[in-house]
């Protein structure tokens, strides 16, 4: 079947499982354009060239012409959708952070939580007939806590229809980066719950000041992990910034040119407001977090289809849990 004549309809955002995008990619294989002038476009794109819709740049039409049609109106919310998700995508701090992200469907996840068998040991030689020491893997035994994180589109279908589409997913994409910040939020507050053994003040580190003595004591602390990822409040990032070994002249072209701040050691430098003042949270990304997502952006299909905008939900349900304890560590300045 051919994205000409394909049938669409409300149903397709219903199947269990699957998204909008994955509905419509199994009904109109895009391995089926290759070679064509649709190569290089998925099964959504193919329906807005399909009924003309053209969603960005200097030609990009107004909302109103998505429901030129009953079947071009079902394809209103897989493009909210993408929208949002674009916005969250270009404020997202968590790749940075994560280690490790799972897709659920459903509510209840456990996480695994392993660590070596300290009585054997981990780097010991192994003698004839002698038992290989052990890492024990177990499912944790509580659940992760899954949030639901989101906005309601409050908007008249009279008030945005004869908008033009790209700056109506500016508002979309502001939707998505605030929903990515209150994510970030919530990761933080996972790695902040952190033992006393992974809770340093400055005088633990043999000071009174943050200074570049003080950074190094606390990347020591890590090992066998290694720090490289710092997520600092932003009165520290100023503290930060005002050592001089941050001054450094090829770290100074790094960040003029990438816009991405390392740390003297090589942590890439995170500042987020989601942090409370005067806060460190020193991480291994590799080993640290987990990121669990149930499902993908949802929007109120429904209400969106039949133009019913006044209070359509839109909301993304994610969690997260720490992997290895001592890959997190948090300092109080």
């Amino acid at each position: 079947m051919m994205y000409d004549n394909l049938k669409l309809e409300k149903g397709m955002y219903n199947e269990a499982g699957k998204s909008f995008s994955q509905v419509l990619e199994g009904r109109d294989p895009s391995g089926q354009y290759q070679g064509t002038a649709m190569e290089g476009l998925d099964a959504f794109q193919r329906q807005l060239k399909r009924f003309d819709i053209k969603v960005k740049g200097a030609g990009s039409d107004i909302v109103e012409k998505f429901f030129q049609t009953s079947e071009s109106a079902v394809l209103f919310p897989e493009f909210v959708a993408r929208a949002v998700k674009q916005g969250m995508e270009e404020a997202d701090m968590l790749p940075s952070i994560v280690a490790a992200t799972t897709r659920i469907e459903g509510m209840d996840y456990r996480s695994i939580a392993s660590a070596p068998d300290a009585a054997n040991g981990t780097t010991k030689k192994i003698g004839e007939a002698e038992q290989i020491p052990a890492t024990n893997v177990r499912v944790k035994d509580e659940l992760t806590k899954l949030d639901k994180r989101g906005r309601m589109l409050v908007a008249s279908y009279e008030a945005i229809r004869f908008q033009r589409i790209d700056l109506f997913a500016v508002a979309l994409r502001q939707i998505g980066a605030e929903m990515a910040r209150c994510q970030l939020e919530d990761a933080v507050n996972v790695l902040l719950d952190v033992g006393a053994a992974n809770s340093f003040s400055l005088s633990d580190l043999g000071g009174s000041v943050l200074n570049y003595e003080a950074l190094v004591e606390f990347w020591a602390k890590f090992d066998p992990y290694e720090m490289n990822t710092l997520l600092v409040s932003t009165d520290v990032m100023l503290k930060l910034l005002k050592i001089a070994e941050f001054k450094d002249a090829n770290a100074g072209m790094n960040f003029q040119g990438t816009g991405v701040l390392q740390s003297p050691m090589g942590a890439k430098l995170i500042r987020t407001a989601a942090l409370p003042t005067g806060t460190v949270i020193g991480l291994d990304k590799r080993f640290a977090l987990e990121m669990v997502q149930a499902g993908e952006v949802y929007v109120e299909c429904d209400k969106l289809i039949d133009r019913q905008l006044e209070r359509a939900a839109i909301s993304c349900v994610t969690g997260f849990s720490k992997l290895y304890e001592d890959a997190v560590k948090v300092l109080e300045v």
